[in-house]
């Protein structure tokens, strides 16, 4: 069973960085893609960006420029680094990993952001 642990969350001040990490309990590679995406309350899941196998990136519109994706294949860790950080950002931050049809979850990391 894929597992995924999310870890780097907390609080900071709007304008500051944060660098979220999700260690996988498997190389890599044998996933097609990877992702973050995010769940505020009373809002939906969204997609925040994801890196694929060969490393090819995709934001959200909302993340474009202040986010980065980013993978560590030795590690086995997907990061994401997010810069200028919103009171809007604030969210649940969860990792994804697909296996064709199959995604596998991380638990979450709270990230709270002050005005």
């Amino acid at each position: 069973q894929v597992q995924l642990v999310e870890s780097g969350g907390g609080l900071v001040q709007a304008g500051e960085s944060l660098t979220l990490s999700c260690a996988a309990s498997e190389n890599i590679f044998n996933f097609n893609d990877m992702g973050w995406y995010r769940q505020a309350p009373g809002k939906e899941r969204e997609l925040v960006a994801t890196i694929n196998v060969g490393g090819v990136t995709n934001y959200a519109g909302f993340a474009e420029g202040r986010f980065t994706i980013s993978r560590n294949n030795v590690q086995n860790t997907v990061y994401l680094q997010m810069a200028s950080l919103k009171p809007e950002d604030a969210a649940v931050y969860y990792c994804r990993a697909r296996i064709l049809f199959r995604h596998y979850w991380g638990q979450g990391t709270q990230v709270t952001v002050s005005s």
